[in-house]
């Protein structure tokens, strides 16, 4: 399974500011959250990249690319019809081929070498099927993301079948029905903003597709997981949310701590703190 393109959906009303903000990266430099996510799309070797947005959002997203707005393509979603309907957009770019699908509001630090896109694109080459990152989250989480039930893949290696996925599940609902043995009590695989599939989710989400009526992603993942393999892995490395409250400021310290200028940042951390316990 040779992944040559990616999808980034930007176009959530709540989200289409957030790929615009400017961080500082682990090398040092100045870039928006967009541009960051396109180096680590980059480093999984692909290089072909579509961007679903809002109308009229494309100039600002071309500028904010930094350097890489030739690689990319847009695509607007003309109509709010949900998350499943933005990844629909992009079917004409997509074609009939395996792509990766990350969000816009979410930026990612790897805790080795390869990135975790890479880690991600290289997992569904080895084991030719669909792959969903996942990462162990607090229930407390819940409310924020998507999350699955399984049991681990023979071999183990943080891979899970999936058997089930459920949106936003309240705690009961989790305990229920995503119980995944050998994680933490209270805590449960949610989903990692990153994914790389086959051409089957487009099938299943023009299934989905029904005039005005919202695309269901969480429906059309569940109809390729009856359909074919479908796994859930760990990897090495860490989602942020950068759409949540300190959503920003928390990937800011994670991309400051896991950068060249480590030491500089612990210093003026620990600067910070014993200022406040003077006072």
């Amino acid at each position: 399974m040779e992944i040559k393109r990616a999808i980034i959906t930007a176009a959530a009303k709540a989200q289409r500011t957030l790929p615009l903000q400017t961080l500082v990266d682990r090398d040092g430099q100045t870039k928006t959250a967009l541009r960051i996510l396109i180096d680590e799309i980059l480093s999984a070797g692909i290089d072909e990249i579509c961007v679903v947005v809002c109308p009229g959002d494309q100039p600002a997203y071309s500028a904010a690319a930094g350097g890489q707005g030739s690689r990319l393509t847009f695509v607007e979603q003309t109509t709010p019809l949900g998350y499943g309907h933005a990844i629909y957009c992009a079917r004409d770019f997509a074609g009939r081929d395996p792509f990766l699908l990350l969000v816009g509001d979410h930026l990612y630090v790897s805790g080795g070498p390869k990135r975790c896109a890479q880690q991600l694109v290289e997992i569904a080459r080895a084991e030719n099927c669909a792959v969903s990152a996942v990462q162990p989250t607090h229930e407390s989480k819940l409310p924020y993301y998507g999350a699955i039930g399984g049991h681990l893949a023979s071999g183990g290696n943080g891979l899970y079948e999936i058997s089930q996925v459920l949106e936003k599940p309240t705690p009961t609902e989790a305990e229920q029905h995503l119980l995944v043995p050998g994680l933490r009590a209270g805590n449960y695989l949610c989903f990692f903003g990153m994914h790389a599939f086959t051409s089957g989710l487009m099938e299943a989400l023009a299934q989905e597709s029904g005039g005005s009526q919202q695309i269901s992603f969480t429906s059309a993942l569940n109809t390729i997981v009856r359909r074919e393999r479908c796994l859930a892995a760990e990897l090495s490395g860490r989602r942020y949310d950068i759409g949540v409250k300190y959503g920003l400021l928390t990937a800011q310290l994670a991309l400051a701590l896991a950068g060249q200028e480590r030491d500089e940042v612990l210093a003026g951390l620990v600067e910070l703190l014993a200022r406040r316990e003077v006072k």
